[in-house]
């Protein structure tokens, strides 16, 4: 069953020749999935220090050269083959507007774990549902993933929302299982299966 959540804008990008070929740039209705340039990290540090942004997400950063770290480690997980994010921009005037992607990935296993953040001023328009489909058919479509699972605290939900509207299903609760702030957080585990 072939969808059209998304087109590729750079070609094919298949296979196990995967740093061998072009980032695969993702285009959907409204946006432009893209790699990450330097220049984006103004706008990183701008999502990854905001208080609303950061309270139910796992990492934060203090400075613009702290926030390379995050920069950095998107570049890292896509040449070590172990995941890909994606700059989510608007289609129109490539403005950022947050990320999507996905990390933990076991070509073993064909599952890998998908996480997303978006700049405030943009929640609540379907921003992050429309980017997250068009990153979850590229998985299941081009990089052979079967399951895609995602992590999400059990205080946060705008995340449970989108986790609905993505077609994840709720797994089960691991209670008490991480220390945030001195406290104890219990978290949700979410998975998608491939059906096509």
């Amino acid at each position: 069953m072939e969808h059209n959540t998304f087109k590729m804008a750079d070609g094919n990008f298949t296979g196990p020749k995967e740093r061998q070929q072009p980032f695969p740039v993702l285009a959907t209705e409204r946006l432009v999935l893209r790699r990450f340039r330097q220049e984006d990290v103004g706008s990183v540090y701008q999502g990854l220090s905001h208080p609303e942004v950061i309270r139910h997400y796992g990492v934060s950063y203090d400075s613009l050269g702290a926030a390379q770290e995050q920069m950095d480690w998107y570049a890292a997980i896509e040449r070590e083959e172990k995941g890909i994010w994606w700059a989510v921009c608007d289609h129109k005037n490539q403005t950022f507007l947050g990320a999507v992607g996905f990390n933990d990935r076991s070509k073993e296993h064909r599952k890998t774990e998908m996480g997303y953040w978006l700049l405030p001023q943009y929640w609540g328009s379907g921003i992050i549902s429309e980017a997250g489909l068009a990153a979850c058919e590229y998985a299941f479509q081009k990089m052979s993933v079967h399951r895609i699972e995602a992590v999400v605290e059990t205080e946060n939900a705008n995340s449970k929302k989108v986790m609905k509207q993505l077609g994840f299903e709720l797994e089960g609760v691991m209670k008490d299982c991480e220390i945030k702030d001195g406290k104890f957080i219990s978290l949700e585990m979410y998975a998608k299966l491939n059906r096509m």
